[in-house]
This record gives C-alpha cells, sequence and structure tokens, in this order.
C-alpha cells in the first residue's frame, strides 16, 4: 500500500496559502514550523527564519504538505501538474472553485462537461493550479 500527497513550494507565502486552503478545504492543519525553529536555526539568515520549513493541511483523508523554496534556492512555479481534488456534491464544487479562483486565474470555468457535473481549472493567487472535478451522477455513465 502507497500513499502520493502533493508537495506544493511557495515563496515566502506558504503559511498564508496553508491557512487559506484551510478554510477552502474545510481541513486541518497537522504540524508547522519554520526554518527559525529548526536544530542549526543559527545559521538560517533572519529574513527567512519566519519561512514555513514543512507544513501538512489535512482534507479529508488526504493530506497536502508544503514548504517556502529553502534559503538560496530560487522559487519556481508549478508547471505542467495541476492538483485535482474531487468532490462530491455540485454546490461545494462551485464553492471550492471559487474561493480558489479569488485573487487567481480561471484557466477553465467550472461548468457540466459530458464526464461530470462540475468541472473546472484554475490557478490560485499563490501560483497552486487548481482542478476541481464533482462527477456526480456522471459517475455512473
Amino acid at each position: 500500500m502507497f500513499q502520493l500527497n502533493p508537495y506544493l513550494s511557495f515563496d515566502g507565502n506558504c503559511r498564508e496559502a496553508f491557512e487559506r486552503y484551510q478554510k477552502v478545504f474545510r481541513g486541518k492543519i497537522e504540524s508547522s514550523f519554520t526554518f527559525g525553529e529548526t536544530p542549526g536555526s543559527e545559521d538560517v539568515p533572519a529574513e527567512l527564519r519566519d519561512r514555513i520549513m514543512h507544513s501538512t493541511l489535512r482534507i479529508g483523508e488526504g493530506v497536502i504538505m508544503g514548504s517556502d523554496v529553502p534559503p538560496g534556492q530560487p522559487y519556481e512555479a508549478p508547471r505542467g501538474i495541476y492538483v485535482s481534488i474531487n468532490v462530491d456534491e455540485t454546490a461545494e464544487a462551485e464553492r471550492i472553485f471559487r474561493e480558489l479562483s479569488e485573487g487567481g486565474n480561471v484557466v477553465v470555468p467550472i461548468e457540466k462537461t459530458f464526464w461530470a457535473e462540475r468541472f473546472g481549472m484554475a490557478v490560485d493567487r499563490f501560483g497552486t493550479p487548481w482542478m476541481v472535478n464533482c462527477a456526480g451522477a456522471m459517475a455512473n455513465v
């Protein structure tokens, strides 16, 4: 048995992103610590000590993990990948999509498709690409 968990990178706003995701997904941040809270933190420059070294957010049965880029490494926005979330209820899919899209960019508006009651793609204000899918009654087609 194994489990796949997305690990997201941020450019100094991991804390803000995970607090936002906690609200959007009605999840719970299970752990979070900064570079300044780690062994050897005396070597971390003062301006980087409050950046997140690791955070874990539980969403239902899954988790999303993430961090700010480590000191000395450049941030690169995600490319070629989307974090996909599957939702059981149409209204919930629409709410999640709307909240993820706030301040970001809608790539594909959320709407009914031939495979789902609702499907949409957006890049949130933190640069994370998302796909929101609600199969609903279409799951039985």
